[in-house]
């Protein structure tokens, strides 16, 4: 396996091997297998743009000859970032026909995140959207290639220039086909990005052999099949977009992946009825909106069978209003890119697909719930979800102190959520240990907003804490305290200098609230329970700081 990262124990993986779990496949042949099974079959739509199996898996192995020929070869990182476009699944099973490793970033991240992923990463490449929704990506990678050692080239996609030779138009990615080494199935085929818990993020090894089942198990778990018609609304570099079941489940049985552009409810209520979709995956703050789109665009939704939601806890007054209202059957689903994936099914009750995330989608997952000393808890009991199974990484990429702290020494991966089991075993989310927001789907670190904030020269200290919002779910709520009395920049300014900095947008304060001192806990660290109450209720603020005063 790669240098960096934690192989699965050599029993465990023969026991999953032995099972039939993982069966030796590499990613990068199944654009080709697919097309001997479903040659003429439509794989991707988007836009006015219709690939069949055949034509996806000739694109492939000519865009992996075309990297090759760039000099990208077996082992080398590769970040890529491109939007809910077919060069993105083109790309990504190109690279890894070559053996490259991609690293999947969101569009939105800009210079701190790509610079933390391009330099922990050792990439030698970077696959751009050129100007994407009035940001000029170009100049950021140009900006990359003088500021991080290992980066050789950009591939450009789209409409942005540069006269800088190592930036490469993707569309020039191309050449004939060659023969080349089959990748070790148990070694990493690409990187997910982790939700955000520390200050960057955090990038999560995933195996051909375990990516592969993941597919396979979810796809078969939810009833996937080639009649199947997914539209990826969320962005395609989400683990819930590409393989829960998402594009690689979908195409894996012969079914139809449309891409939309955007998650918003006209565009996609659009394609809903022009492509037949019969299923999709979105996050509470999407569902959201959808639901009050339908109240007055009056949506042709009737092939639409399932609404996956995740990402984010949904509320059950949300969940409720999903089938009376969109006409579609809810499923709840707990996931997270490290591995465990829990889900409600066709055979559960209303009352279960709206107030649980159901179970395992493997008879090989072990779950454990636990209290703060590793103790198991008692039946009903809520405590930290610890996971293992034949899809659940064993190590976060070259992160050896902290994985020393993420995982139980017969390695179940601690987390960070609080859960219960219900009596009939369905899995319940209670909330999390870890000090995040979830805002709109979107996992931000307090932290991270926080070092930003106290580089502004006005301030001096700075928590952050969420704040419940019907619309996204939380909010980014950042309490401060000044350098100096008078000197109280407004929000509008902060957002500037944050920006500045390179924090990218959905990491952004949507309130700041000043103050003379934080509450303090017995132990001297900054009550942030107490900053949480206070951010829904003014009068508590009021409370503590005229204590303190």
């Amino acid at each position: 396996m790669l240098d960096g990262c934690t192989p699965w124990p050599a029993e465990r993986a023969a026991a999953y091997a032995r099972a039939g779990l993982w069966r030796g496949e590499p990613l990068g042949e199944l654009p080709r297998r697919w097309a001997e099974r479903d040659g003429a079959a439509v794989a991707l739509v988007h836009g006015t743009t219709r690939l069949t199996y055949a034509e996806l898996a000739d694109r492939v192995d000519r865009v992996a000859a075309g990297f090759g020929a760039q000099g990208i070869g077996p082992g080398d990182r590769v970040v890529l970032q491109l939007p809910n476009v077919p060069e993105f699944v083109v790309v990504a099973f190109a690279l890894f026909r070559v053996g490259a490793k991609p690293v999947f970033a969101l569009t939105s991240h800009r210079a701190n995140e790509i610079r933390h992923l391009l330099a922990l990463s050792g990439a030698v490449g970077y696959v751009i959207p050129g100007v994407h929704r009035g940001y000029d990506h170009t100049q950021l990678a140009e900006r990359m290639l003088g500021e991080v050692p290992t980066l050789r080239t950009v591939f450009a996609h789209g409409s942005g220039c540069s006269t800088d030779p190592r930036v490469v138009p993707l569309s020039s990615v191309d050449a004939e086909p060659a023969p080349l080494p089959a990748a070790d199935p148990s070694d990493v085929a690409f990187f997910l990005l982790s939700g955000g818990t520390t200050a960057l993020p955090k990038l999560i090894p995933r195996t051909h052999d375990d990516y592969a089942y993941q597919t396979r198990e979810v796809a078969r778990y939810c009833g996937t099949t080639a009649d199947d018609v997914y539209l990826a609304a969320l962005p395609v570099e989400f683990n819930f977009t590409w393989g829960c079941p998402g594009v690689v489940g979908v195409l894996g049985v012969g079914g139809t992946v449309v891409l939309a552009d955007d998650p918003g409810a006209e565009d996609c209520f659009r394609l809903i009825a022009e492509e037949a979709v019969t299923f999709t995956s979105l996050v509470p703050t999407v569902a959201h909106l959808w639901l009050e789109a339908a109240e007055w665009l009056s949506p042709d939704l009737s092939t639409l069978r399932t609404v996956q939601i995740g990402g984010a806890r949904l509320q059950p007054e949300l969940a409720a209003r999903v089938e009376p209202e969109l006409g579609a059957r809810l499923q709840q689903v707990f996931g997270m890119a490290e591995g465990l994936l829990s889900m409600t099914d066709a055979a559960d009750d209303d009352h279960t697909v709206v107030h649980t995330q159901g179970t395992p989608i493997s008879p090989f997952d072990e779950v454990r719930i636990v209290d703060e000393n590793g103790a198991a808890v008692g039946p009903g009991g809520t405590g930290e979800l610890l996971a293992r199974g034949p899809y659940t990484l064993q190590g976060y990429y070259r992160a050896d102190e902290h994985n020393a702290k993420a995982f139980t020494e017969d390695g179940f991966y601690r987390s960070g959520d609080l859960a219960r089991l219900t009596p009939e075993g369905k899995l319940v989310i209670e909330g999390r240990i870890k000090d995040v927001v979830i805002r709109g789907g979107d996992k931000i670190s307090a932290g991270e907003v926080e070092g930003h904030l106290v580089t502004h020269p006005s301030v001096s200290r700075a928590a952050v804490v969420p704040v419940p919002d019907e619309f996204l779910g939380e909010r980014i709520y950042a309490f401060l305290v000044c350098a100096e009395a008078d000197g109280q920049p407004a929000l509008p300014e902060l957002k500037r200098a944050l920006h500045e900095r390179g924090l990218a947008e959905y990491k952004l304060p949507d309130r700041v609230e000043y103050v003379a001192a934080f509450p303090l806990t017995p132990l001297g660290k900054v009550d942030k329970k107490v900053l949480a109450a206070a951010a829904c209720d003014p009068a508590i603020a009021r409370d503590w700081v005229t204590a303190q005063a």
